[in-house]
């Protein structure tokens, strides 16, 4: 378990700074990139040699840091793909320039832990500092990071998040390999069109953790992560994980899933939510921030963000059946048909 007591996101949505997730933004050539913000808190110097991901990540982490009366005693990142466009750049360089003169810049930011590593160098942290690189599992992986390490240092607290772009390689190959819809979906489509793939999405949310409930936004009591193709073995440990982290009698209230609109992947999402009470609320995100391996952390914000306004948007909700008051919410993604995992999120 961990509680959160900071959290920021950058995201297709105006969820960093004057948040309104009511409106949604369009998606423009199936694809959800994030509304940047002006990054005040990175130098001028500094911003215009990052990349977008390490722009979205430091931009994300900087205002928790600042705010932060305590420091923190380690940076942890989840990402599948951050630092690869600038990889691909410095790799175009080398056929372009003839292994001749070419930009450090690019190499320098071409590496997955050059987000965190970013963020340890402007806040001037020489704490713990790491980056875990699971595709969809990424930043599932992070948070249990964070809750061995506060196992192990009670009073300590972390920096964790999720961080990923839009780049043009890893958006052609997925593309390819047909993971992102072929005929033009808008957000109010996106669950109703029968047919492959999803939306491109993009994003970072950070959040700071701890061990202490008090002040705490939410609490992340528990995270289940796992691989298979069978539907049974997914039904199977949704059972399990709910057996072991609720109360007798206690019921989840939001049921918060990563449905993305690809024909392929509905039956996981349908089988969960019949696995739930009747009373049980559905909400989905993916139309609002797209998919990508780490969108699981976007869900997180909007479930830290749920439990402390006690209010969802209408057009997150998929049935006619709006939650009243809202103390559990079972995250439930599935990245690609292979990677799964099951969050559960409180009220402290």
């Amino acid at each position: 378990m961990l509680y959160v007591h900071q959290a920021h996101c950058i995201s297709a949505q105006h969820t960093f700074g004057s948040v309104d997730i009511d409106q949604l933004q369009p998606v423009v050539n199936n694809k959800l990139q994030v509304i940047e913000p002006s990054y005040e808190g990175i130098p001028t110097g500094v911003l215009r040699r990052m990349g977008r991901a390490i722009r979205m990540g430091v931009g994300a982490a900087l205002p928790i840091i600042k705010s932060s009366q305590q420091p923190v005693q380690g940076i942890i990142i989840g990402t599948a793909d951050g630092g690869l466009e600038d990889c691909i750049k410095f790799l175009n360089q080398i056929i372009d320039y003839e292994e001749g003169m070419l930009t450090p810049t690019n190499f320098v930011q071409s590496t997955t832990n050059a987000i965190a590593a970013q963020i340890g160098l402007l806040s001037a942290n020489t704490s713990y500092n790491t980056t875990h690189v699971h595709r969809g599992l990424a930043f599932e992986n992070a948070l249990l990071d964070a809750i061995m390490l506060l196992q192990e240092d009670a009073h300590a607290q972390y920096l964790v998040g999720g961080v990923d772009e839009i780049s043009a390689y890893n958006y052609n190959i997925d593309q390819l390999n047909g993971w992102f819809k072929k005929e033009p979906v808008t957000a109010a489509t996106l669950y109703s069109t029968d047919s492959t793939g999803s939306i491109a999405g993009e994003g970072a949310a950070l959040f700071l953790v701890n061990n202490e409930p008090q002040g705490a936004s939410a609490a992340v009591t528990a995270v289940h992560l796992f691989q298979t193709t069978d539907h049974s073995l997914v039904i199977q440990q949704l059972h399990a994980f709910l057996q072991k982290n609720l109360l007798p009698k206690q019921e989840v209230d939001l049921f918060l899933s990563g449905e993305n609109g690809d024909n392929r992947l509905t039956a996981y999402y349908t089988n969960c939510e019949q696995q739930l009470t009747p009373g049980t609320a559905v909400a989905r995100f993916k139309h609002m921030m797209g998919e990508y391996a780490t969108c699981t952390a976007a869900a997180l914000w909007l479930a830290n963000r749920v439990l402390k306004t006690q209010t969802i948007p209408a057009h997150m909700l998929k049935y006619d059946r709006k939650p009243g008051s809202i103390k559990t919410i079972l995250l439930y993604n599935c990245f690609k048909g292979m990677q799964h995992s099951f969050m559960l999120v409180q009220q402290p």
